[in-house]
């Protein structure tokens, strides 16, 4: 994941097209000047963001099927059902 493609297109509304993270132009071919600054704050911004949310993802990924949970739930009730989930949150608590 490119976070400073990112920060490139929210730190210059202008840009429309970017060559090799470097070179950044508006939608009449100027080229823009990067604020290289603004640039870097944003990266650090979008990275403290992206390890914030590490748990989030490492629980979606471990949490099972949509149809599976329903399932739990209609056979086993929603206590039952918070148990199997509580295991993956414990796992992966928020940070």
């Amino acid at each position: 994941m490119s976070f400073r493609l990112t920060a490139i297109y929210s730190t210059h509304q202008s840009v429309v097209s970017i060559n090799a993270e470097t070179d950044a132009w508006d939608k009449d071919s100027n080229v823009v000047v990067l604020d290289e600054t603004k640039i870097a704050n944003e990266v650090a911004r979008l990275e403290s963001e992206w390890t914030a949310k590490e748990y989030a993802r490492k629980r979606e990924a471990e949490y099972p099927t949509y149809a599976t949970q329903l399932d739990e739930i209609f056979h086993n009730g929603i206590e039952a059902w918070k148990k199997v989930i509580q295991v993956t949150k414990d796992k992966y608590p928020k940070t």
